[in-house]
C-alpha cells in the first residue's frame, strides 16, 4: 500500500476516527482522554496521565501506540532506576579497542514512562533533553531521536506512597496533564463483563487492536494540521491568558511562554481533528485546563484558603475576554 505524501484535513479527522475505533475494541470509556492523545500526537506533544491504581492509563497507552505503527519502548521507573538505564552508555569493546554504543529505551517513537514519578528526580531529568529538543547526548555525542519521538508518561498522584514530585522544568515539557477518575458505574460494569474471566491481563492485540497509521501517513497528518489558520486574534487571546496566570494573586508562578506556544499548538490539532482549517476560542478554552493545571504553583495564601488550580484556571478563562 502505496503511503499519502499529504492529507487533507477530513482525512486527519478520517485517521482519527480509526484510531479511536481501534482504542474502543480494547478500552471501555477514557473517550476524552483518547481525544487529548490525538491532539497531542497531531501537535508532537508529551502527555502526563495521573490517576489511582488500576485504572487502565499503562494499558490506555499500550493500546494507543499499537494503533500507531510506531516502535514502542518502555520503561518502568523504580526507586533504583539510573539515568543510563534509560539513555543508554558507551561501552568498551575489547575485541574492537573501541566504545559502543549500548542504546537505551529511550531510542524509540512513543516512549511509556511508565509511574514516572516512582524514581528520584536525578533520574527523572534524564528525560529533559529529549523532551525538548528530541536527541540525546551521551559523552559530548548528540543523538538524534525520531522525529515522532512522544513521551505518554503515567503517574500515580501525589499523596500515594512512595513517590517524588516532578521537577517543574520536566512538568513544563509535557503539553498535556491529563487525569484519569473511576469509571462509571455502567463503564465498571462493561469491564467487569468483558475482563472478569480473563487470567492475567490481555495484550491490545489479543483484543483485536490492529495499526490504522504508519510514520509516513502520522507525517503527513502533522504537515496537514500545520496548514490549520491561527489568526492574530486568537493569538493574542493565548498570550492573554498565559500572562493572567501570572498576575493572579493566587497563583506564584503562573505559566511560561512555551506554555502560550504548546496551547496555540494544540488548538490548532484540534481545529484539525473537528476538520477545520481555523481556530476557534472554544478550542483554546477547551485545552487551557489540561495545558495548565500543572504548570501553575498555588500562593500560599491560596493553599491556605483551600483553593485548587482546576477552579483557578476555569475563573481565568471565564475572565479573559475570548474574540468574537
Amino acid at each position: 500500500m502505496t503511503e499519502p505524501d499529504s492529507l487533507g484535513l477530513s482525512d486527519v479527522a478520517t485517521l482519527a476516527d480509526a484510531i479511536r475505533a481501534q482504542i474502543g475494541k480494547a478500552v471501555v470509556g477514557q473517550a476524552q482522554t483518547v481525544d487529548h492523545l490525538l491532539i497531542a500526537l497531531m501537535a508532537r506533544g508529551h502527555v502526563l496521565l495521573e490517576g489511582p491504581p488500576g485504572t487502565a492509563k499503562t494499558f490506555l497507552a499500550q493500546c494507543f501506540a499499537a494503533t500507531l505503527g510506531l516502535d514502542f519502548g518502555r520503561i518502568q521507573f523504580t526507586p533504583d532506576l539510573m539515568p543510563g538505564d534509560i539513555l543508554g552508555s558507551n561501552l568498551f569493546n575489547f575485541q574492537t579497542s573501541q566504545f559502543t554504543l549500548t542504546r537505551g529505551p529511550i531510542f524509540c517513537d512513543l516512549l511509556l514512562a511508565d509511574e514516572i514519578n516512582r524514581t528520584p528526580p536525578k533520574t527523572q531529568a534524564a528525560l529533559l533533553e529529549a523532551m525538548q529538543e528530541r536527541r540525546v547526548t551521551l559523552d559530548g555525542t548528540v543523538h538524534p531521536l525520531p522525529a515522532h519521538f512522544t513521551v505518554v508518561a503515567t503517574q500515580n498522584p501525589i499523596e500515594s506512597q512512595g513517590v517524588y514530585p516532578l521537577p517543574e522544568a520536566q512538568l513544563d515539557r509535557f503539553l498535556f496533564k491529563l487525569l484519569v477518575s473511576y469509571p462509571s458505574v455502567e463503564e465498571e460494569q462493561r469491564i467487569v463483563a468483558r475482563y472478569g474471566e480473563n487470567r492475567g491481563a490481555p495484550s491490545p492485540a489479543e483484543l483485536g487492536v490492529e495499526a490504522v497509521a504508519s510514520p509516513a501517513r502520522l507525517e503527513a497528518a502533522t504537515r496537514a494540521v500545520a496548514t490549520v489558520r491561527l489568526a492574530q486574534s486568537i493569538i493574542d487571546y493565548v498570550v492573554r491568558l498565559i500572562r493572567a496566570t501570572r498576575e493572579s494573586p493566587d497563583i506564584a508562578c503562573g505559566a511560561s511562554p512555551r506554555a502560550a506556544v504548546l496551547l496555540a499548538g494544540a488548538a490548532r490539532a484540534r481545529a484539525a481533528l473537528d476538520g477545520r482549517d481555523y481556530v476557534l476560542p472554544d478550542d483554546v478554552k477547551a485545552l487551557a485546563g489540561s495545558v495548565l493545571r500543572h504548570r501553575l504553583l498555588l500562593s500560599p495564601a491560596a493553599e491556605i484558603e483551600g483553593k485548587q488550580v482546576e477552579h483557578l484556571v476555569a475563573a481565568l478563562v471565564e475572565q479573559t475576554e475570548a474574540p468574537r
